[in-house]
């Protein structure tokens, strides 16, 4: 439960998406730390360990920084050591509130856009995360699209709109976040689908091909068969909006490596650039709704065909073998995590109740 001394990482999220300037985002985390994943339009004053140990002399020296006319959110890893913080700037005089649960509290913030260029589909965004999910929805029926884990976020959407779920399904085995696709299935027991490339040692979902429709309302959502970020991935056609998973992205393109080393990254970029030269086909004013997302701030987030052909430099590329060598020698570190979190997301290893603490972090899917 909330107090008048704390708030919610759901309503700072609906505050700067509000674009609320009365609300200053003050970060104690260490440097490194909040260098490596942060709240978009944070400030930072790295006095974590100095708060641990009760030493407020730190964050004292650094109020002058601070407006004394906005209500200050102060953030930690838990929400814990923000309380301190809280606490400190209350005694000089700020109207100061600690954020619940932390930065572990912000990866399990979930906000819905409808897609102005879709009547049909509404884009979830999860700003600790970069993941996007999908709720495509017709004539009181909805297909979930890359579901997170917390799977009762697509159902209270769905009960809000007086939508039944009749399917669920993945782009891809996901390496950066635990899908909610098979247990969001079984609780409203409808298929899930998957293609059976990605499945692995899954035993309950339904396998999709290259030009498998699924029915929702008056839709027929095309599969497109698009690998090479994996070897199983798809896309979802829906009317003129694509959902292109992991495959092409609005800055960038999906990594190829996730799977194995050189050798298989070799093989996914090959196969990458093919699924993106098939991509490229679609009509120019298809609207590409991509998986992730990194700093952009346009919600809901989504770019034409011909928008990205003209400004995505990896989606314009010609030569498949430039593209092969550009994508190879850019690859990002892989997170240690993303082992683990392949792993449960295709049936190796059972989730446990740490599989919230796995997610944690930035988003390391895009090529570069």
């Amino acid at each position: 439960m909330s107090s008048n001394t704390d708030i919610s990482p759901t309503e700072v999220a609906a505050r700067l998406r509000d674009g609320d300037n009365d609300l200053y985002v003050l970060d104690v985390r260490n440097e490194d730390d909040y260098e490596e994943w942060n709240i978009d339009g944070s400030h930072n004053v790295p006095v974590y360990d100095q708060l641990s140990g009760g030493n407020t002399i730190g964050l004292e020296q650094s109020l002058d920084d601070v407006p004394d006319d906005a209500e200050v959110a102060t953030v930690c890893v838990a929400g814990v050591i923000s309380q301190r913080a809280a606490q400190v700037l209350r005694n000089n005089g700020y109207d100061a509130k600690s954020m619940q649960g932390g930065m572990r509290g912000w990866a399990m913030v979930y906000q819905a856009y409808d897609v102005t260029d879709s009547d049909a589909v509404t884009q979830i965004v999860r700003p600790g995360t970069g993941c996007l999910s999908y709720l495509v929805a017709d004539g009181g029926e909805a297909l979930v699209v890359d579901p997170g884990q917390h799977t009762e976020v697509y159902q209270n959407l769905a009960d809000t709109r007086d939508l039944d779920i009749v399917a669920v399904a993945d782009t891809h085995a996901h390496a950066d976040h635990i899908s909610g696709g098979r247990d969001l299935a079984a609780a409203e027991d409808v298929p899930y689908y998957l293609h059976d490339t990605d499945a692995r040692e899954l035993d309950r979902y339904t396998a999709v091909e290259d030009g498998d429709v699924i029915s929702v309302g008056s839709y027929d959502v095309e599969i497109l068969f698009t690998p090479g970020h994996t070897r199983g991935s798809i896309s979802f056609l829906v009317g003129d909006a694509l959902l292109s998973g992991d495959t092409l992205f609005v800055r960038s393109v999906g990594r190829p490596d996730l799977e194995g080393g050189s050798d298989v990254a070799r093989e996914g970029a090959t196969l990458l650039f093919d699924s993106l030269d098939r991509l490229a086909d679609l009509s120019d004013d298809t609207v590409v709704l991509p998986g992730h997302f990194s700093d952009e701030e346009i919600r809901p987030l989504g770019a034409t065909i011909e928008h990205l052909e003209a400004n995505n430099e990896l989606f314009g590329m010609d030569t498949k073998s430039a593209f092969v060598e550009t994508i190879l020698e850019d690859l990002p570190d892989t997170p240690a995590n993303y082992n683990r979190i392949k792993r449960v997301n295709t049936g190796k290893e059972r989730a446990t109740a740490e599989a919230e603490t796995l997610e944690l972090g930035p988003n390391n899917c895009a090529s570069n």
